[in-house]
């Protein structure tokens, strides 16, 4: 099988579709091509945040999830940190690509804001 990895920002909301469903985001009332994305937010250059990373389930455990981290990693080199909130079974995947669980920090979050 032959991957392409491409560093894109002009999605179509058809791209995005079909790979937020197959991972059951109910944001993807959003192409077959598409089988995974990672999306980060950096402040210019100190920080960057990594919001998500999205596998197709038929093409995880094939390496891809790894080489979006480490094309990633590559962008926010010179950067201080690169920043992510994990679940708990996302833990070792994350720790196998270089990153390290907080001893002196914990995520906060606010969900219903505007409930």
């Amino acid at each position: 099988m032959n991957i392409e990895y491409k560093d894109i920002h002009d999605f179509k909301k058809e791209d995005l579709q079909d790979l937020f469903l197959s991972v059951e985001w109910s944001s993807g009332h959003y192409p077959e091509k598409l089988v995974g994305l990672i999306c980060a937010m950096d402040d210019g250059i100190m920080t960057a945040y990594v919001h998500y990373l999205l596998i197709r389930p038929e093409y995880q455990h094939m390496g891809i999830g790894k080489k979006l981290v480490e094309m990633m990693k590559e962008a926010y080199k010179d950067y201080l940190r690169v920043v992510l909130v994990a679940y708990n079974e996302e833990l070792g995947f994350y720790e196998s690509c270089g990153f390290e669980k907080a001893k002196d920090s914990s995520p906060m979050f606010i969900t219903e804001l505007w409930t």
